[in-house]
C-alpha cells in the first residue's frame, strides 16, 4: 500500500477531472471515518464505514442519489439577501400549529413558546407518529425545531458507545428524534435531578395551581375592597423565633471593619434603621467615622469621614435613615447627609450662654443627645440641669424647648410606652419624666438602690427600662409603670447582677427577646440576658470569645448580626442563628 497518495499521482501523471465538491467523496480511500462523517454533516454525502467483515448500513434513496451530482449548485443563481434574513420577530407569518412530540406547553410556566414553522410532508408525519413517542407533558416546548432531524438514522449496534442505548438487543437503526430522546434518558440516568431542584419545581406548581384557581374562581373579587378597608400590610411578615432561654444559638464572622481598622478605641456601633440597607458605621478615636455594607463574608468598606476638630464620641442616624448626627466633647455638632454626600456644622450661637467652652465643664460636651421616634425632636442635654430641645424638622437647628432637672443629667431617653414622654436619668439616681407638649416634669422617681446610677435605656417595643449602675447591677423595670402618672414608685422586675464594674452599654435587640449589658472597665465584661425569663445565657461568651474591652453594641436591624466594638479598634461581628434562619 503506498503511503503518499499525493506522490504517487504526481509520478503516474494521473489526472482527475473536476468534480464537484461532495459529489463523490465516498470512494476515495485516503479518507478515514472521521473525515467521511464531517461530510456528512457538511455535505450531505451519506456515511458509510469502512469496516471489512462487516455490513454497512448506508442511509439512502433514489431521490437523495441524483442530487449528489449538484450539490453546490443549488445556490449559484441566489442573491445574499435570500440566503440569509435577520429574525427580528416583526411580520411573523400566521403560526401553525407544531408537531404533538414538541407542542407540549409547559404547565408550570404558563407560557407561550413559539415554534418555527416547518413544511412537512405527508411522509415526514406519519414517520413522526411512527418513531417518535410522545414527550410527557410536563416538558418545555423547544425553542427551535430543525427539521433534518427526521431524517438522519443512527445505527447503535455498530458503534460501541451506542449500544447502551438500546432497548433491547434486536434495536439497531433509530430515527434522529428517537436517538435525542434515548441520550436524554441516559443523561438524566446518570444525572439525575438534585433535591433542591425538585423541592422548588413542587412549589411552583402548588404557587401555580393556587393562582389559577384564585383567578378562575368568583370570590377573588371580594378580596379587593378588604385589602382597600384596611391599613395593615399586604405582603407577609416574617414572625418572630421564641428564643429559649439557656443555649444561644451564635457564630462568629469576619470582623465588621476588616476592610479598613481603625487607629484607635471604638466609640460607637450603629446599624441603619432600615432593613434592606445593611450599612454599619463605626466612629473612632482617631476622629473618623467608617461605614461598612454589612453582607456577612467580606463586609466591604464603604466610605470613611474625617472630622479633624470634632473628637467624635457618639454617632447615631437618624430614625429616617437619610443622614447620620455626630457629636463628642465639643458645644456643637456634625451632620452628615447620606443622599448628597454634604457635611453641615451646627449654627454658632445654637445654645446661648447655657453651654461654655471651658475645659472640664460639662456644658462643653453634647454627647448625651437623643432622637424621638419620628426623628422629629433631638433631646440635648447641657450643663447644671439643662435639657434642650432642637427643631430638626425645619432643618435649621433651632432650639423650640429647654427642660430643666435638679442635677447633670447623665442620660436620655423617649418612652415607646406612653405618650411619647421623654425619661432622663440625672447624677443622683432621680428618673425624671417630661411631657414634651406641656414642657414640664409630670413625674420623678428614684432608682432601686439609689445611688450611682449612670445610664438607662429601653427597648422598642415599649417592654422594659433597664437602668444601669457604676457596681455592675441591671434593675429591670416595666416601662409602662415608669410613665404612670396615677401609680407610685415602678418596681422592678429583676435586678440583673452579672457584671461587677460599672456599666457602660445597654442594648436590646428589635423583638426585645435579647439585652446586651457591658463595661469598658475591664476585659471581657459582656453578657446577654434573655429578657422573657430576665436570666443570662451561660454558653456565651466564654473565656476564650476575643471580647476585650467592650466600648459598644449594637443589633441589626433584624437583629441576623451582633456588632461589638472594643478599645483595640475592632469590630467584632457574630450571626445569631434564632433570626438569620427565618
Amino acid at each position: 500500500m503506498v503511503k503518499n497518495p499525493r506522490k504517487r499521482q504526481k509520478t503516474g501523471k494521473i489526472q482527475h477531472k473536476p468534480v464537484p465538491l461532495g459529489a463523490d467523496l465516498r470512494n476515495d480511500a485516503s479518507k478515514d471515518d472521521e473525515e467521511r462523517r464531517l461530510e456528512n454533516l457538511l455535505f450531505g454525502v451519506p456515511y458509510a464505514p469502512e469496516k471489512a467483515g462487516k455490513e454497512i448500513l448506508v442511509v439512502s434513496d433514489e431521490e437523495e442519489e441524483d442530487r449528489q451530482h449538484e450539490v453546490g449548485r443549488e445556490f449559484e443563481n441566489l442573491l445574499d439577501s435570500d440566503l440569509f434574513f435577520v429574525d427580528d420577530n416583526a411580520g411573523l407569518p400566521k403560526l401553525s400549529p407544531a408537531p404533538q412530540d414538541h407542542a407540549q406547553s409547559d404547565v408550570e410556566d404558563n407560557e407561550e413558546f413559539i415554534i418555527p414553522e416547518v413544511p412537512e410532508s405527508d411522509e415526514d408525519n406519519t414517520i413522526i407518529r411512527q418513531e417518535i413517542p410522545q414527550q410527557p407533558k410536563k416538558t418545555k416546548a423547544p425553542a427551535w425545531t430543525d427539521p433534518d432531524d427526521v431524517n438522519v438514522q443512527v445505527s447503535l449496534a455498530s458503534n460501541n458507545r451506542l449500544r447502551k442505548l438500546r432497548d433491547a438487543p434486536s434495536d439497531d437503526t433509530v430515527g434522529g428524534r428517537e436517538y435525542e430522546r434515548r441520550l436524554r434518558r441516559q443523561f438524566e440516568h446518570i444525572n439525575p435531578t438534585p433535591d433542591w431542584a425538585s423541592i422548588a419545581r413542587k412549589k411552583s406548581e402548588r404557587a401555580k395551581r393556587r393562582r389559577s384557581s384564585a383567578s378562575g374562581s368568583e370570590s377573588g373579587e371580594d378580596v379587593v375592597p378588604e385589602l382597600l378597608a384596611s391599613t395593615a400590610g399586604i405582603l407577609r411578615t416574617a414572625k418572630s423565633r421564641t428564643i429559649l432561654p439557656g443555649t444561644l444559638s451564635i457564630e462568629r464572622l469576619r470582623d465588621a471593619n476588616q476592610a479598613a481598622p481603625a487607629d484607635g478605641e471604638i466609640k460607637t456601633v450603629a446599624f441603619h434603621p432600615s432593613p434592606h440597607i445593611p450599612v454599619l458605621l463605626t466612629a473612632s478615636a482617631d476622629r473618623r467615622l467608617r461605614l461598612f455594607h454589612i453582607d456577612g463574608l467580606t463586609n466591604p468598606h464603604a466610605q470613611t469621614l474625617h472630622v479633624p476638630s470634632l473628637p467624635i464620641t457618639n454617632a447615631v442616624f437618624h430614625p429616617s435613615g437619610t443622614s447620620i448626627l455626630m457629636t463628642g466633647l465639643r458645644p456643637f455638632y456634625y451632620t452628615y447627609d447620606l443622599q448628597s454626600g454634604a457635611s453641615h456644622r451646627s449654627p454658632r450661637g445654637l445654645w446661648g450662654t447655657t453651654f461654655s467652652s471651658g475645659r472640664g465643664d460639662q456644658g462643653a460636651s453634647m454627647e448625651i443627645s437623643s432622637f424621638n421616634s419620628t426623628g422629629d425632636i433631638l433631646a440635648v442635654a447641657g450643663r447644671r440641669g439643662q435639657v434642650h430641645l432642637v427643631d430638626w424638622r425645619s432643618g435649621a437647628a433651632q432650639v423650640v424647648g429647654e427642660l430643666k432637672a435638679n442635677a447633670n443629667v447623665k442620660s436620655l431617653w423617649w418612652s415607646k410606652a406612653g405618650a411619647g414622654e421623654l425619661l432622663g436619668l440625672t447624677e443622683d439616681s432621680q428618673v425624671y419624666v417630661w411631657n414634651i407638649g406641656q414642657r414640664k416634669c409630670v413625674k420623678r422617681w428614684q432608682d432601686e438602690g439609689g445611688f450611682g446610677s449612670r445610664l438607662f435605656g429601653g427597648d422598642g417595643q415599649g417592654k422594659y427600662l433597664t437602668v444601669g449602675s457604676n457596681t455592675g447591677l441591671v434593675n429591670v423595670y416595666n416601662a409602662e409603670s415608669t410613665v404612670d402618672l396615677e401609680g407610685g414608685k415602678p418596681k422592678t422586675l429583676k435586678t440583673i447582677g452579672n457584671l461587677t464594674t460599672s456599666i457602660s452599654t445597654l442594648r436590646f435587640n428589635h423583638d426585645s427577646q435579647l439585652l446586651a449589658i457591658a463595661s469598658n472597665d475591664k476585659k471581657d465584661q459582656m453578657r446577654m440576658v434573655h429578657c422573657p425569663s430576665l436570666t443570662a445565657f451561660g454558653n456565651w461568651p466564654t473565656s476564650s470569645t476575643p471580647l476585650g474591652h467592650v466600648t459598644s453594641v449594637d443589633f441589626s436591624r433584624e437583629s441576623e448580626y451582633l456588632a461589638i466594638g472594643n478599645t483595640r479598634g475592632r469590630v467584632l461581628l457574630y450571626q445569631l442563628r434564632h433570626f438569620s434562619q427565618q
